[in-house]
């Protein structure tokens, strides 16, 4: 039926008749203009203003941020009157919030209002790679009214400057250098480990640990060791906070070839050179010496190897 505007009692039967017939699939041509003018009717005051929540146009729609770092996606909502805000994560289409409540395990995600701004803004704490992505902001209007929000993940790298395995004679000065590069905040630290234990410069003249930023996304963390020592070999770790670590191996040398050093831990044989060669005098005793004499000598030559070898003679 064709909508009659002749009279009031006329438009409120054609406002019915139409809240009906749209419900189906049968709505003619006229009753779906009909139908377009009462939604705006319903949507603009009489001065022609917006009155219904609508999503302000200047909201971004990326928001970059850093990994470990906490991200902030905001959506504002004008004129939201009594409707609820949902966020929701597209690549699975879970339902992280409604207003104030979280519906998902994970504690680092919530949304909280800031009063007087008309924005729901979505926190995601200690950001991780997987969280980039799209995210909806969501109106419960009918029919539903959204706004996408893109989240990008930067993540830095980490690196010590250098050969995974580094020489050095004993008593040189060592400059161990940690770089960070891609880094859109500096860390809040960079702790450096000996073999699993924290190393701390306590003792000045010994060790010394520095942090400076270099350009807009660089830092660069560097220890360095005074006076190297052979207590001062082994594993080296870079940890800067909210961030993955980088390692390197550090060999202090008592006059030692790293060459030699690499050989001797990769031989075949479990009879070094020089030990053999006392070993065959021991034996060649045997035929002078009695069979206890004999072991009594081959053990003592070892030892004596053992304490040249040490002393770096």
């Amino acid at each position: 039926m064709s909508p009659r505007l002749f009279s009031p009692a006329g438009v409120l039967y054609a406002v019915v008749s139409l809240q009906i017939i749209t419900a189906g699939t049968l709505a003619s041509p006229a009753e779906r203009a009909l139908g377009r003018s009462l939604d705006r009717h319903k949507r603009y005051s009489t001065g022609g203003l917006y009155t219904g929540p609508f999503f302000d146009p200047t909201s971004p729609n990326n928001i970059t941020t850093q990994l470990g770092t906490h991200a902030y996606l905001p959506c504002k909502v004008k004129q939201l009157g009594n409707k609820s805000v949902s966020w929701i994560r597209k690549r699975d289409a879970h339902i992280l919030t409604v207003d104030h409540y979280t519906f998902i395990a994970d504690e680092r995600f919530q949304s909280f209002l800031v009063e007087g701004t008309e924005t729901w803004t979505l926190q995601v704490k200690y950001v991780q790679a997987r969280d980039q992505g799209e995210y909806e902001c969501q109106v419960s209007t009918e029919p539903k009214m959204s706004h996408f929000v893109t989240l990008n993940v930067v993540v830095p790298k980490i690196e010590i400057m250098g050969a995974s395995d580094i020489y050095v004679k004993t008593g040189s000065t060592v400059n161990l250098k940690c770089v960070i590069t891609q880094s859109l905040e500096e860390p809040a630290y960079i702790f450096w480990y000996h073999d699993g234990e924290r190393v701390l410069n306590y003792k000045p003249g010994t060790k010394d640990i520095r942090v400076e930023r270099s350009g807009t996304d660089t830092t660069v963390g560097t220890l360095v060791l005074y006076g190297a020592t052979r207590e001062d070999s082994g594993n080296y770790t870079c940890s800067p906070s909210n961030l993955d670590s980088a390692s390197v191996l550090l060999h202090v040398l008592n006059g030692e070839h790293p060459a030699a050093m690499q050989r001797g831990k990769n031989s075949a044989s479990p009879i070094p050179g020089r030990w053999w060669g006392h070993m065959s005098v021991g034996l060649g005793l045997r035929s002078l010496l009695s069979a206890r004499q004999t072991c009594a000598a081959v053990v003592l030559l070892t030892a004596l190897h053992n304490l040249l070898a040490f002393a770096g003679l």
